[in-house]
Protein backbone atom coordinates (compact mmCIF):
# COMPACT_ATOMS: atom_id res chain seq x y z
CA UNK A 1 0.00 0.00 0.00
CA UNK A 2 1.10 3.32 -0.52
CA UNK A 3 2.93 4.86 2.35
CA UNK A 4 1.55 8.13 4.78
CA UNK A 5 4.26 10.30 3.91
CA UNK A 6 3.32 9.60 -0.23
CA UNK A 7 0.03 10.11 0.73
CA UNK A 8 -0.07 13.39 2.06
CA UNK A 9 2.18 14.67 -0.37
CA UNK A 10 -0.05 13.63 -2.93
CA UNK A 11 -2.64 15.26 -0.72
CA UNK A 12 -1.12 18.53 -0.95
CA UNK A 13 -0.06 18.40 -4.20
CA UNK A 14 -3.55 17.78 -5.64
CA UNK A 15 -4.99 20.46 -3.44
CA UNK A 16 -2.40 22.83 -4.66
CA UNK A 17 -3.58 21.95 -7.92
CA UNK A 18 -7.46 23.49 -7.26
CA UNK A 19 -7.80 26.59 -9.20
CA UNK A 20 -5.86 24.48 -12.29
CA UNK A 21 -8.02 21.31 -12.07
CA UNK A 22 -11.20 23.71 -11.72
CA UNK A 23 -10.33 25.59 -14.91
CA UNK A 24 -9.72 22.15 -16.75
CA UNK A 25 -12.80 21.00 -15.97
CA UNK A 26 -14.56 24.71 -17.44
CA UNK A 27 -13.07 23.78 -20.88
CA UNK A 28 -13.75 20.60 -20.80
CA UNK A 29 -17.35 21.17 -20.39
CA UNK A 30 -17.71 24.54 -23.02
CA UNK A 31 -16.91 22.13 -26.09
CA UNK A 32 -19.98 19.89 -26.75
CA UNK A 33 -19.28 16.09 -27.49
CA UNK A 34 -22.64 14.74 -28.15
CA UNK A 35 -23.31 11.46 -30.26
CA UNK A 36 -24.27 12.14 -33.83
CA UNK A 37 -27.07 9.94 -32.60
CA UNK A 38 -28.02 12.45 -30.82
CA UNK A 39 -27.54 15.28 -33.72
CA UNK A 40 -24.09 15.89 -32.59
CA UNK A 41 -20.99 16.21 -33.80
CA UNK A 42 -19.13 13.57 -31.73
CA UNK A 43 -16.20 13.66 -29.25
CA UNK A 44 -13.43 15.09 -31.65
CA UNK A 45 -12.65 18.48 -30.70
CA UNK A 46 -13.31 17.59 -26.88
CA UNK A 47 -10.23 14.80 -26.91
CA UNK A 48 -8.47 16.98 -28.89
CA UNK A 49 -8.30 19.27 -26.20
CA UNK A 50 -7.60 16.86 -23.83
CA UNK A 51 -5.04 14.98 -25.90
CA UNK A 52 -3.21 18.15 -25.99
CA UNK A 53 -3.50 18.47 -22.25
CA UNK A 54 -1.91 15.20 -21.61
CA UNK A 55 0.75 15.23 -24.27
CA UNK A 56 2.29 17.96 -22.13
CA UNK A 57 2.42 16.04 -18.78
CA UNK A 58 5.15 13.04 -19.77
CA UNK A 59 3.16 9.84 -20.03
CA UNK A 60 5.55 7.22 -21.18
CA UNK A 61 2.55 6.21 -23.82
CA UNK A 62 -0.55 8.23 -25.39
CA UNK A 63 -2.40 6.69 -28.26
CA UNK A 64 -5.18 7.18 -29.86
CA UNK A 65 -7.70 4.59 -31.81
CA UNK A 66 -10.57 6.05 -34.05
CA UNK A 67 -13.33 4.35 -34.56
CA UNK A 68 -15.30 5.10 -37.87
CA UNK A 69 -18.92 5.57 -37.56
CA UNK A 70 -20.18 4.64 -40.94
CA UNK A 71 -23.53 5.55 -39.86
CA UNK A 72 -22.79 9.05 -39.25
CA UNK A 73 -20.78 9.46 -42.59
CA UNK A 74 -17.70 8.13 -41.53
CA UNK A 75 -17.05 10.84 -38.93
CA UNK A 76 -14.48 10.03 -36.26
CA UNK A 77 -15.30 8.45 -32.67
CA UNK A 78 -11.89 9.36 -30.94
CA UNK A 79 -10.43 6.82 -27.84
CA UNK A 80 -7.60 8.16 -26.01
CA UNK A 81 -5.55 5.61 -24.07
CA UNK A 82 -2.88 7.21 -21.62
CA UNK A 83 0.00 4.84 -19.44
CA UNK A 84 2.35 5.60 -17.09
CA UNK A 85 4.76 2.17 -16.63
CA UNK A 86 4.84 0.50 -13.10
CA UNK A 87 7.42 -1.41 -12.01
CA UNK A 88 7.06 -4.21 -14.81
CA UNK A 89 6.13 -2.92 -17.71
CA UNK A 90 4.58 -6.11 -19.08
CA UNK A 91 2.44 -6.46 -15.80
CA UNK A 92 -0.91 -5.74 -14.86
CA UNK A 93 -2.40 -2.55 -15.54
CA UNK A 94 -4.90 -0.13 -13.40
CA UNK A 95 -7.25 1.15 -15.68
CA UNK A 96 -9.83 4.42 -15.02
CA UNK A 97 -12.13 4.79 -17.86
CA UNK A 98 -13.79 7.15 -18.48
CA UNK A 99 -15.84 9.00 -21.12
CA UNK A 100 -15.46 11.94 -23.22
CA UNK A 101 -19.46 12.07 -24.74
CA UNK A 102 -22.71 13.94 -22.68
CA UNK A 103 -26.18 13.62 -23.50
CA UNK A 104 -28.15 16.37 -24.81
CA UNK A 105 -29.56 19.17 -22.79
CA UNK A 106 -33.13 18.53 -23.26
CA UNK A 107 -35.32 21.31 -22.29
CA UNK A 108 -33.33 24.75 -22.26
CA UNK A 109 -36.21 26.39 -19.99
CA UNK A 110 -35.35 23.90 -17.16
CA UNK A 111 -32.08 25.16 -16.47
CA UNK A 112 -30.95 28.63 -14.96
CA UNK A 113 -27.45 28.61 -16.93
CA UNK A 114 -26.14 27.84 -20.28
CA UNK A 115 -25.33 24.32 -20.43
CA UNK A 116 -21.85 24.82 -22.21
CA UNK A 117 -21.04 28.01 -20.76
CA UNK A 118 -19.34 26.31 -16.99
CA UNK A 119 -20.67 28.68 -13.97
CA UNK A 120 -19.06 28.13 -10.54
CA UNK A 121 -20.85 29.02 -7.82
CA UNK A 122 -21.49 27.59 -4.11
CA UNK A 123 -18.55 24.90 -4.85
CA UNK A 124 -20.01 23.64 -7.63
CA UNK A 125 -19.83 23.82 -11.24
CA UNK A 126 -22.51 24.17 -13.49
CA UNK A 127 -22.81 22.58 -17.06
CA UNK A 128 -23.66 19.86 -19.17
CA UNK A 129 -21.10 16.88 -18.74
CA UNK A 130 -19.70 17.96 -15.30
CA UNK A 131 -20.38 15.15 -13.65
CA UNK A 132 -21.37 12.93 -16.14
CA UNK A 133 -17.92 12.49 -16.26
CA UNK A 134 -16.54 15.75 -16.30
CA UNK A 135 -15.80 15.17 -12.26
CA UNK A 136 -14.09 11.10 -12.97
CA UNK A 137 -12.16 12.10 -16.18
CA UNK A 138 -10.61 15.07 -14.95
CA UNK A 139 -10.13 14.11 -11.73
CA UNK A 140 -8.24 10.71 -13.12
CA UNK A 141 -6.40 12.78 -15.04
CA UNK A 142 -4.54 14.72 -12.43
CA UNK A 143 -4.45 11.79 -10.32
CA UNK A 144 -2.16 10.21 -12.88
CA UNK A 145 0.00 13.26 -13.52
CA UNK A 146 0.35 13.35 -9.55
CA UNK A 147 2.49 10.43 -9.85
CA UNK A 148 4.39 11.65 -12.12
CA UNK A 149 5.24 15.24 -10.61
CA UNK A 150 6.12 13.30 -7.43
CA UNK A 151 8.36 10.91 -9.57
CA UNK A 152 6.20 8.00 -7.61
CA UNK A 153 6.72 4.66 -9.47
CA UNK A 154 3.89 2.52 -9.26
CA UNK A 155 3.94 -0.87 -8.56
CA UNK A 156 1.22 -1.31 -11.33
CA UNK A 157 1.50 0.16 -14.97
CA UNK A 158 -1.35 2.66 -15.25
CA UNK A 159 -3.96 3.33 -17.80
CA UNK A 160 -6.48 6.16 -18.56
CA UNK A 161 -8.76 5.16 -21.07
CA UNK A 162 -11.30 8.17 -22.11
CA UNK A 163 -13.68 6.76 -24.65
CA UNK A 164 -16.11 7.76 -26.68
CA UNK A 165 -19.72 6.84 -27.39
CA UNK A 166 -20.65 5.79 -23.87
CA UNK A 167 -23.89 7.27 -23.88
CA UNK A 168 -25.44 5.76 -26.79
CA UNK A 169 -24.30 2.27 -26.44
CA UNK A 170 -20.35 2.36 -26.69
CA UNK A 171 -20.09 0.45 -30.00
CA UNK A 172 -17.39 3.34 -30.56
CA UNK A 173 -16.14 3.40 -27.52
CA UNK A 174 -15.64 0.66 -24.96
CA UNK A 175 -16.59 -2.18 -26.97
CA UNK A 176 -13.75 -1.17 -30.04
CA UNK A 177 -11.09 -0.86 -27.81
CA UNK A 178 -12.08 -5.03 -26.10
CA UNK A 179 -11.54 -5.89 -29.95
CA UNK A 180 -8.33 -4.02 -30.37
CA UNK A 181 -6.49 -6.13 -27.12
CA UNK A 182 -5.23 -3.08 -25.47
CA UNK A 183 -6.99 -4.63 -21.78
CA UNK A 184 -4.47 -7.86 -20.99
CA UNK A 185 -5.63 -10.85 -18.20
CA UNK A 186 -4.56 -9.72 -14.70
CA UNK A 187 -5.46 -5.52 -15.80
CA UNK A 188 -7.76 -4.21 -12.57
CA UNK A 189 -10.53 -1.92 -14.11
CA UNK A 190 -12.24 0.76 -12.58
CA UNK A 191 -14.97 2.92 -13.82
CA UNK A 192 -15.84 6.05 -12.16
CA UNK A 193 -18.84 6.67 -14.09
CA UNK A 194 -21.60 5.97 -10.88
CA UNK A 195 -21.54 6.19 -7.08
CA UNK A 196 -23.75 7.99 -4.23
CA UNK A 197 -23.49 11.59 -2.30
CA UNK A 198 -21.80 9.94 0.82
CA UNK A 199 -19.42 8.00 -1.12
CA UNK A 200 -19.23 4.19 0.12
CA UNK A 201 -20.77 2.67 -2.77
CA UNK A 202 -18.28 0.36 -4.75
CA UNK A 203 -20.10 -1.01 -7.33
CA UNK A 204 -19.74 -4.69 -8.39
CA UNK A 205 -22.51 -5.86 -9.65
CA UNK A 206 -25.75 -4.84 -11.91
CA UNK A 207 -29.46 -6.36 -12.39
CA UNK A 208 -30.53 -7.70 -15.65
CA UNK A 209 -31.68 -4.83 -17.65
CA UNK A 210 -35.20 -5.64 -19.76
CA UNK A 211 -37.67 -2.67 -21.33
CA UNK A 212 -40.36 -4.35 -23.36
CA UNK A 213 -42.94 -2.34 -25.88
CA UNK A 214 -46.21 -3.32 -24.73
CA UNK A 215 -49.31 -2.93 -27.89
CA UNK A 216 -52.50 -3.53 -27.38
CA UNK A 217 -55.01 -3.84 -30.90
CA UNK A 218 -58.16 -3.48 -30.72
CA UNK A 219 -61.69 -2.10 -32.04
CA UNK A 220 -61.79 1.60 -32.38
CA UNK A 221 -65.28 2.92 -31.53
CA UNK A 222 -67.77 5.24 -30.42
CA UNK A 223 -67.44 5.73 -26.72
CA UNK A 224 -71.44 5.47 -26.22
CA UNK A 225 -71.64 1.89 -28.15
CA UNK A 226 -68.61 0.13 -26.41
CA UNK A 227 -69.98 -2.71 -27.51
CA UNK A 228 -68.99 -2.43 -30.84
CA UNK A 229 -65.68 -2.48 -30.51
CA UNK A 230 -62.09 -4.11 -27.98
CA UNK A 231 -61.10 -1.64 -25.55
CA UNK A 232 -57.40 -1.44 -26.57
CA UNK A 233 -56.39 0.80 -23.52
CA UNK A 234 -58.96 -1.48 -21.26
CA UNK A 235 -57.04 -4.32 -22.63
CA UNK A 236 -53.09 -2.78 -21.79
CA UNK A 237 -54.52 -1.63 -18.31
CA UNK A 238 -55.50 -4.93 -17.29
CA UNK A 239 -52.32 -6.85 -19.03
CA UNK A 240 -50.35 -3.73 -16.84
CA UNK A 241 -52.16 -3.98 -13.38
CA UNK A 242 -51.47 -7.67 -13.69
CA UNK A 243 -48.05 -8.37 -14.98
CA UNK A 244 -47.14 -5.65 -12.15
CA UNK A 245 -49.08 -7.49 -9.41
CA UNK A 246 -47.99 -10.95 -9.99
CA UNK A 247 -43.95 -10.15 -11.23
CA UNK A 248 -43.27 -8.60 -7.59
CA UNK A 249 -45.25 -11.30 -6.21
CA UNK A 250 -43.55 -14.05 -8.23
CA UNK A 251 -40.16 -12.95 -8.22
CA UNK A 252 -39.68 -11.66 -4.48
CA UNK A 253 -36.58 -12.57 -3.60
CA UNK A 254 -34.26 -10.03 -2.02
CA UNK A 255 -30.51 -9.69 -2.11
CA UNK A 256 -29.62 -6.77 0.07
CA UNK A 257 -26.24 -5.68 -1.37
CA UNK A 258 -28.71 -4.40 -4.31
CA UNK A 259 -30.28 -0.77 -3.62
CA UNK A 260 -32.87 -1.61 -4.21
CA UNK A 261 -32.37 -4.71 -3.15
CA UNK A 262 -35.89 -6.50 -5.30
CA UNK A 263 -36.55 -7.02 -8.62
CA UNK A 264 -38.21 -3.73 -10.19
CA UNK A 265 -40.64 -4.04 -12.73
CA UNK A 266 -42.33 -0.49 -13.54
CA UNK A 267 -44.92 0.74 -16.16
CA UNK A 268 -43.10 3.79 -17.31
CA UNK A 269 -43.47 5.32 -20.87
CA UNK A 270 -47.21 5.62 -22.55
CA UNK A 271 -47.80 6.38 -26.25
CA UNK A 272 -51.19 8.88 -27.05
CA UNK A 273 -53.76 6.72 -28.28
CA UNK A 274 -56.70 8.72 -29.11
CA UNK A 275 -56.94 12.49 -30.20
CA UNK A 276 -60.48 12.94 -28.41
CA UNK A 277 -62.61 11.51 -25.23
CA UNK A 278 -65.27 10.03 -26.72
CA UNK A 279 -63.57 7.24 -29.22
CA UNK A 280 -62.62 4.00 -27.50
CA UNK A 281 -58.99 3.45 -29.09
CA UNK A 282 -58.33 0.64 -30.81
CA UNK A 283 -54.32 0.45 -30.31
CA UNK A 284 -52.51 1.55 -27.27
CA UNK A 285 -48.96 1.52 -26.47
CA UNK A 286 -46.71 1.73 -22.94
CA UNK A 287 -43.71 0.03 -21.73
CA UNK A 288 -42.08 -1.57 -18.72
CA UNK A 289 -38.64 -1.02 -17.32
CA UNK A 290 -37.57 -4.10 -16.12
CA UNK A 291 -34.38 -4.38 -13.35
CA UNK A 292 -33.75 -8.40 -12.72
CA UNK A 293 -31.73 -9.97 -9.99
CA UNK A 294 -28.82 -11.69 -11.38
CA UNK A 295 -30.20 -15.02 -9.52
CA UNK A 296 -32.66 -14.46 -11.63
CA UNK A 297 -33.02 -16.33 -15.59
CA UNK A 298 -34.78 -13.27 -17.62
CA UNK A 299 -36.77 -15.57 -19.62
CA UNK A 300 -38.77 -16.29 -17.35
CA UNK A 301 -39.91 -12.83 -16.76
CA UNK A 302 -40.16 -12.89 -20.47
CA UNK A 303 -42.44 -16.21 -20.09
CA UNK A 304 -44.23 -14.49 -17.79
CA UNK A 305 -45.51 -11.63 -20.05
CA UNK A 306 -46.37 -13.94 -22.36
CA UNK A 307 -48.36 -16.09 -20.23
CA UNK A 308 -50.07 -12.96 -18.88
CA UNK A 309 -51.06 -11.73 -22.34
CA UNK A 310 -52.48 -14.81 -23.43
CA UNK A 311 -54.96 -14.38 -20.51
CA UNK A 312 -55.77 -10.88 -21.19
CA UNK A 313 -56.19 -11.94 -24.49
CA UNK A 314 -58.87 -14.49 -24.19
CA UNK A 315 -60.20 -11.93 -21.60
CA UNK A 316 -60.94 -9.26 -23.62
CA UNK A 317 -60.38 -10.11 -27.42
CA UNK A 318 -57.27 -7.69 -28.03
CA UNK A 319 -54.72 -8.60 -29.37
CA UNK A 320 -51.40 -7.95 -27.53
CA UNK A 321 -47.52 -7.98 -29.01
CA UNK A 322 -44.35 -7.70 -26.43
CA UNK A 323 -41.20 -6.56 -28.03
CA UNK A 324 -37.86 -6.34 -26.17
CA UNK A 325 -36.78 -2.79 -26.79
CA UNK A 326 -33.43 -3.12 -24.87
CA UNK A 327 -32.11 -6.37 -22.94
CA UNK A 328 -29.03 -6.34 -21.09
CA UNK A 329 -28.13 -9.49 -19.58
CA UNK A 330 -26.62 -8.99 -15.88
CA UNK A 331 -22.74 -9.51 -16.38
CA UNK A 332 -20.82 -11.94 -13.85
CA UNK A 333 -20.41 -10.16 -10.94
CA UNK A 334 -17.37 -8.50 -9.33
CA UNK A 335 -16.27 -10.48 -6.51
CA UNK A 336 -16.71 -8.15 -3.21
CA UNK A 337 -12.97 -9.16 -1.83
CA UNK A 338 -11.02 -8.59 -5.75
CA UNK A 339 -7.72 -6.97 -5.38
CA UNK A 340 -9.29 -4.02 -7.60
CA UNK A 341 -12.05 -3.74 -5.07
CA UNK A 342 -10.15 -3.74 -1.77
CA UNK A 343 -7.55 -1.22 -3.22
CA UNK A 344 -10.05 1.15 -4.28
CA UNK A 345 -11.72 0.57 -0.76
CA UNK A 346 -8.68 1.33 0.80
CA UNK A 347 -7.90 4.76 -1.06
CA UNK A 348 -11.47 6.12 -0.19
CA UNK A 349 -11.20 5.46 3.27
CA UNK A 350 -7.31 7.09 3.60
CA UNK A 351 -8.60 10.16 1.53
CA UNK A 352 -12.46 10.66 2.34
CA UNK A 353 -11.80 8.20 6.17
CA UNK A 354 -14.83 6.15 5.04
CA UNK A 355 -15.88 2.91 4.53
CA UNK A 356 -17.15 2.32 1.42
CA UNK A 357 -18.77 -1.26 0.83
CA UNK A 358 -19.55 -3.66 -2.17
CA UNK A 359 -22.81 -3.06 -3.71
CA UNK A 360 -25.18 -4.02 -6.72
CA UNK A 361 -27.22 -1.38 -8.17
CA UNK A 362 -30.43 -1.21 -10.78
CA UNK A 363 -28.47 1.29 -13.72
CA UNK A 364 -26.29 0.01 -16.07
CA UNK A 365 -23.08 0.92 -16.53
CA UNK A 366 -20.07 0.71 -18.67
CA UNK A 367 -18.40 -1.51 -15.99
CA UNK A 368 -20.48 -4.38 -17.31
CA UNK A 369 -18.53 -4.23 -20.97
CA UNK A 370 -15.36 -5.51 -18.95
CA UNK A 371 -16.98 -7.93 -16.47
CA UNK A 372 -18.31 -9.60 -19.48
CA UNK A 373 -15.01 -9.95 -20.92
CA UNK A 374 -13.64 -11.10 -17.88
CA UNK A 375 -12.12 -8.05 -16.02
CA UNK A 376 -12.16 -7.76 -12.52
CA UNK A 377 -14.08 -4.20 -12.56
CA UNK A 378 -15.19 -1.94 -9.64
CA UNK A 379 -17.76 1.35 -10.63
CA UNK A 380 -17.11 4.34 -8.23
CA UNK A 381 -16.73 7.99 -7.58
CA UNK A 382 -18.54 10.58 -5.20
CA UNK A 383 -21.32 12.62 -7.12
CA UNK A 384 -24.96 14.05 -6.36
CA UNK A 385 -26.17 11.89 -9.04
CA UNK A 386 -27.20 15.19 -11.22
CA UNK A 387 -26.52 12.82 -14.14
CA UNK A 388 -28.51 13.69 -17.71
CA UNK A 389 -30.47 16.57 -15.18
CA UNK A 390 -31.26 20.21 -16.38
CA UNK A 391 -28.88 22.00 -13.95
CA UNK A 392 -26.21 19.27 -13.72
CA UNK A 393 -23.63 20.04 -11.49
CA UNK A 394 -20.30 18.65 -9.99
CA UNK A 395 -19.19 19.79 -6.70
CA UNK A 396 -15.70 21.21 -6.36
CA UNK A 397 -14.78 19.27 -3.51
CA UNK A 398 -15.34 15.83 -4.90
CA UNK A 399 -13.43 16.60 -7.84
CA UNK A 400 -10.26 17.29 -5.97
CA UNK A 401 -11.09 14.28 -3.55
CA UNK A 402 -11.64 12.15 -5.99
CA UNK A 403 -8.37 12.75 -7.49
CA UNK A 404 -6.63 11.93 -4.66
CA UNK A 405 -8.48 8.82 -3.95
CA UNK A 406 -7.50 7.48 -7.93
CA UNK A 407 -4.12 8.87 -7.07
CA UNK A 408 -3.42 6.84 -3.70
CA UNK A 409 -5.51 4.05 -5.99
CA UNK A 410 -3.15 4.20 -8.91
CA UNK A 411 -0.05 4.49 -6.23
CA UNK A 412 -1.44 0.97 -4.49
CA UNK A 413 0.91 -2.22 -4.29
Amino acid sequence: MVDEKQIQEINNLIESWRTEIVDTLQKIIQIPAISPANDGKGELEKTELIEGILNKWGFDEIKRFDAQDEKAGGIVRPNIIAKIYGENKTGPTIWAVTHADVVPVGDLSLWSTEPFKPVVKEGKIYGRGSEDNGQSLVATMFAAFALLELKIKPHYNIGLAIVADEETGSNYGIRYLLNQNIFKPGDLIAVPDSGNPEGTQLEVSEKTILWVKVTTKGKQCHASLPELGINAFKAATKFGYLSDSELYSTFNYSDPMFDPPKSTFEMTKKEANVDNINTIPGSDIFNFDCRILPNYDPEEIWKKFEEISKRVEDDTGAKITLERVQFEPAAPPTAPDATVVKLLKDAVQKVYNIEAQPRGIGGGTCGAFFRRAGFPTVVWSKIDDTCHAPNEYCIIDNLINDSKVFSVFFASK
